[in-house]
């Protein structure tokens, strides 16, 4: 039988707490703009998520069953909630590099993906703010950036919305070595 003694032993450091965290986002050099909304992100992200991904299974049928074998992995895109301060930096600029890869006016946008993705990393830390582990999603861009809610009876809170990064794959980084 299990006693809460050894179920202490195996949670060491206290646990994964899901408030530590830092976004690390990056910007395109063809916007042109400087890294100051990069930079403000460390703090403005409020909410994101460690990456998902999963495997998509091929049936085969074989004598009347189908037998699952390992298909293609997908990935999902990467979603990040951000607190949007007066002076809308971080979300004009979400705006500038949406409209970067493809106008808003008309169907003109930068056309090679190495001028408008790139790399973003999401950081796991621990309570003293050292990197457990480190996500590094690659390829990203805007794919969806939310509407920004007002309302006269929100009088205690502070606007934010999210952003939905396309992503071509991630691989994570433990501290001691890449595992994937």
């Amino acid at each position: 039988m299990a006693r809460i003694d050894d179920f202490r032993a195996f949670l060491t450091q206290g646990g994964a707490r899901p408030t530590q965290f830092r976004v690390n986002l990056a910007l395109p050099t063809a916007l042109g703009l400087d890294t100051s909304a990069a930079s403000a992100g460390v703090f403005m992200c409020s909410a994101t998520s460690l990456p998902a991904s999963s495997i998509q299974p091929i049936e085969v049928p074989y004598r009347g069953r189908n037998i699952k074998v390992a298909g293609e992995r997908t990935f999902q895109n990467w979603q990040v909630r951000i607190l949007n301060d007066s002076d809308f930096l971080i979300r004009k600029t979400l705006e500038l590099w949406s409209n970067l890869v493809l106008e808003h006016a008309d169907t003109a946008g930068v056309v090679r993906p190495t001028s408008y993705a790139v790399d973003m990393q999401v950081v796991q830390l621990d309570r003293n703010e050292v990197a457990l582990r480190t996500y590094t999603f690659h390829n990203c861009w805007p794919q969806n950036l939310s509407d920004i809610n007002l309302d006269f009876g929100a009088i205690t809170q502070i606007e934010d919305f999210n952003v939905e990064f396309s992503v071509d794959y991630w691989t994570v980084d433990s501290g001691d070595s890449t595992i994937i």
